[in-house]
């Protein structure tokens, strides 16, 4: 889904819009209120946080050139890197990896942004880290997050609306209340029950 949305690949039918914009007849069209991090982001390990962030803002035709060292210095502040934004990629740990990856998706000033499995390999504290900038981004910034995960406990924790995808198929959509009024207040238990339920009316 995540990469039909990001018009990586296209649907064999039917339309996907972002904020009415077809991105199959305007793709940068589209993509200009979106940031996504597909699967692990990958940077060069040689390179400071900072100066990624410099070559990539570069890249967003909204950010006039005089704006472009404010911005940098904007996202890294929101992601808590600032502290580190001279250092080497080759020294950060995976969880401030993905924080740099959020700052990527920021320097566009995107109104939704896509997130792929983004705790996958983090430790505790660095999966808080990233539930806590979600949620301050969310709430100050509006910034809708599109998550997609299998950590259910996680997204049970800063997710309001859910969309369970099965082998492709639609199982479900609704908000949390919703989801969670299904079972005992368990998302785990919930989702293993509406796959049963659904594979049992097949």
């Amino acid at each position: 889904m995540i990469r039909l949305l990001t018009g990586l690949i296209k649907p064999t039918k039917g339309e996907i819009l972002i904020n009415g914009i077809d991105v199959n007849k305007d793709r940068k069209g589209a993509l200009l209120n979106l940031g996504a991090i597909v699967e692990c982001p990958i940077f060069f390990e040689y390179m400071t946080g900072r100066e990624i962030l410099k070559n990539l803002v570069r890249l967003h035709p909204n950010i006039l050139k005089e704006e472009r060292e404010k911005r940098v210095d904007e996202v890294l502040e929101l992601v808590d890197l600032k502290n580190r934004e001279n250092d080497k990629v080759s020294t950060y740990s995976l969880g401030m990896k993905q924080r740099l990856g959020i700052a990527q998706a920021l320097l566009g000033r995107p109104e939704i942004i896509i997130l792929d499995e983004p705790a996958n390999g983090l430790d505790p504290i660095g999966i808080k880290d990233l539930r806590d900038i979600i949620l301050k981004l969310n709430s100050e910034f509006k910034i809708t997050f599109l998550v997609s995960s299998h950590l259910l406990d996680e997204l049970q924790k800063f997710s309001n609306k859910i969309i369970i995808i099965n082998q492709g198929r639609l199982k479900f959509k609704g908000s949390l209340e919703e989801l969670l009024s299904m079972g005992e207040g368990n998302i785990e238990e919930v989702f293993l029950q509406i796959l049963k339920t659904k594979e049992e009316a097949l």
